[in-house]
């Protein structure tokens, strides 16, 4: 009987299997049959005066069983990431109709309502939010007064510094906020509503009139 000494032809054998591990389910279960029967048919053959080596052979074994491992901890992610996209579409689904804030400085006052906010990055001891027209006039300016760090809502009546009521349309908002004396890191944001989802290869986004598509991870705040 012709003795098989070649067990370099095994780890031949597993490096183009690991080369097809990604073609599907169907090359990956044929790789490891034809790795399985090579292997038994070189210790049923080997040459009694010369074996296999027995570190090689659970080398191969091994090299074997993790390639497996991986591709199947790659199925199960690939599983849960689709999860994971489908239970945020749902959730940007029921967003639809909802109000949120987002990044932005624009305010649109409606039948003497506004509404705006701003998200602090540490705690302040004072916040100026200073209200202009389109042309860059300040029309308002709100004390908010000291704060705590994390979004924080604001409204405006539509009343001017010298008591007259402004018109309805579109206004923009600045901010100010200090701890002593020291700058804090004020992000605007603006008031819209969602009118749409739109789901794409970049994420989820939020369609709103105020703002134009916003992705859901900008959003700060949901009413």
């Amino acid at each position: 009987m012709a003795a098989v000494q070649d067990a370099g032809s095994a780890s031949q054998l597993l490096a183009s299997f690991n080369s097809k591990a990604s073609s599907g389910k169907s090359a990956i279960a044929e790789g490891q049959d034809r790795f399985l029967k090579l292997l038994v048919t070189q210790m049923q053959n080997q040459d009694p005066l010369n074996p296999l080596d027995n570190a090689q052979v659970t080398s191969q074994l091994a090299q074997l069983s993790t390639v497996d491992g991986i591709n199947k901890l790659n199925a199960t992610m690939q599983a849960l990431s689709t999860s994971y996209a489908e239970s945020r579409s749902l959730q940007a689904a029921s967003l639809v109709g909802r109000s949120v804030l987002a990044p932005g400085s624009s305010l649109e006052l409606k039948s003497g309502v506004s509404v705006g906010g701003v998200e602090l990055s540490q705690p302040a001891d004072k916040v100026i939010v200073t209200i202009k027209d389109s042309a860059g006039n300040v029309q308002q300016s709100i004390d908010l007064g000291p704060q705590k760090a994390g979004v924080v809502g604001f409204g405006w009546d539509g009343v001017r510094d010298n008591g007259m009521a402004a018109a309805d349309g579109a206004y923009t908002f600045d901010v100010r906020a200090v701890l002593g004396s020291d700058e804090v890191t004020a992000e605007k944001l603006a008031f819209a509503q969602v009118g749409s989802v739109s789901l794409g290869a970049q994420g989820t986004t939020l369609n709103t009139a105020q703002l134009g598509a916003v992705a859901l991870s900008q959003i700060k705040q949901i009413f």
